[in-house]
């Protein structure tokens, strides 16, 4: 089994969290998911900086992340009763539109 050159951080829960580079990480995936289902975390590092943890299933809160860009609004559309009609009267107004004349640039 391959040792990983860690660097142990203590975390408020007082558990241990290994730091790995990626192409450490990369290297051992298989090895890290084993030792992540068995409750061990993991924190991945890319040029010297955190950019990702590994932690079991029941620690990864996605209930409570917020959704971002066009997805921040759907809950908005599902709420508005007369969207579809809307919808309908775009699609009404872009079948009865005429393009544009040419400009003269000469």
């Amino acid at each position: 089994m391959r040792t990983f050159a860690a660097y142990p951080v203590i975390m408020a829960i007082k558990t241990v969290v290994e730091h790995l580079g990626v192409a450490e990480a990369k290297a051992s995936l298989s090895q890290l998911i084993d030792r992540v289902a068995r409750g061990e975390r993991f924190v991945i590092n890319r040029r010297g900086r955190p950019v990702l943890g590994l932690v079991p299933p029941a620690e990864a809160s996605l209930a409570n992340a917020s959704p971002a860009g066009l997805a921040s609004i759907v809950g908005a559309l599902a709420d508005w009763d007369a969207l579809s009609e809307v919808v309908d009267e775009i699609y009404a107004a872009r079948l009865n539109a005429q393009d544009r004349p040419v400009p003269d640039l000469g």
